[in-house]
């Protein structure tokens, strides 16, 4: 979903998958809550940042593979997986804000990020808000207003009850590793709460400087046209052949792919996360570099 991720049961990595997808974990006090990391691979840093009712193992495969070219900070978020919860609501601004810690805490004073759904939009946040934090920013399945979502997605939000996922599989799940394992409806509560705060950054976006890499499902919660506005507020969207360098920032679209099967394709995402992190670009007819 746009901002809260919901993801079947079916998709969720187990047996070898889910061990391959763990590293090293470690716990750092981050504004009042023990926040869990794991650190995997070697290479220039990468935050990766998971989605809503998500956890480092249910972000699956994507995690190993960047591991095989970065060194990887894998981070769960106030009251997910492993990292405690706090008495504050959960806004993509304190997320951002959260990370921005995180990475002073472990001595990151820059890094490549890549968040997926409510870690993308916290990634965004953070380019926002800590920009020079952010080397380049990898967002998949993001929006930057609310008005960009499918009109199905807005009428079922204030359908949203605590009740409406506590049947959900990721409940289980959630109780699997949670500090207090009691505090699914807590989450819940706060993640419908996120659902209705404002969200309207296009002039913060359009400021931005940091070269992003837009990802979405061509039937994604946000809209293709929304995609593509975002695109342009960050330069794209010129014709290319004419000379000039390409814009900083890129926008890929999956075929045939929904908002949760965004992160299931790690193949196809390490495809066009690891050219844009590495500033390769493909080499056209009269091109020769290809790389900016």
């Amino acid at each position: 979903m746009l901002r809260t991720t919901v993801i079947p049961a079916s998709l969720l990595p187990t047996g070898a998958a889910l061990a391959d997808a763990q590293g090293v974990g470690h716990r750092v006090k981050v504004n009042g809550m023990q926040m869990y990391y794991e650190v995997s691979g070697a290479g220039d840093p990468l935050v990766v940042l998971h989605g809503a009712y998500m956890n480092i193992p249910t972000m699956g495969a994507i995690i190993p593979k960047l591991a095989e070219t970065h060194k990887v900070y894998a981070v769960e978020l106030q009251g997910h997986g492993r990292t405690t919860d706090i008495d504050r609501p959960i806004t993509y601004p304190n997320l951002a804000d959260d990370v921005a810690a995180f990475m002073d805490a472990v001595g990151l004073p820059k890094a490549d990020v890549f968040g997926y759904s409510m870690g993308a939009a916290a990634g965004l946040q953070l380019a926002i808000r800590h920009p020079a934090k952010v080397n380049k920013l990898v967002a998949a399945s993001v929006a930057y207003d609310a008005k960009g979502a499918q009109p199905e997605f807005v009428a079922f939000i204030p359908q949203m009850t605590v009740e409406t996922f506590l049947g959900a599989p990721f409940a289980a799940e959630y109780r699997k590793l949670a500090p207090n394992p009691n505090g699914f409806p807590e989450l819940v509560r706060k993640m419908i709460a996120l659902e209705k705060e404002p969200m309207a950054w296009e002039a913060d976006v359009k400021k931005l400087k940091t070269p992003v890499l837009i990802i979405a499902g061509d039937a994604d919660v946000a809209t293709l046209e929304h995609s593509v506005a975002m695109f342009r507020l960050l330069g794209g969207g010129v014709m290319g052949d004419m000379g000039k360098p390409l814009p900083a920032s890129r926008l890929a679209i999956m075929p045939a792919t929904s908002h949760t099967a965004v992160i299931t394709q790690a193949d196809l995402l390490h495809a066009f996360i690891e050219p844009f992190l590495k500033g390769q670009t493909p080499k056209g007819l009269f091109d020769q570099e290809g790389t900016h």
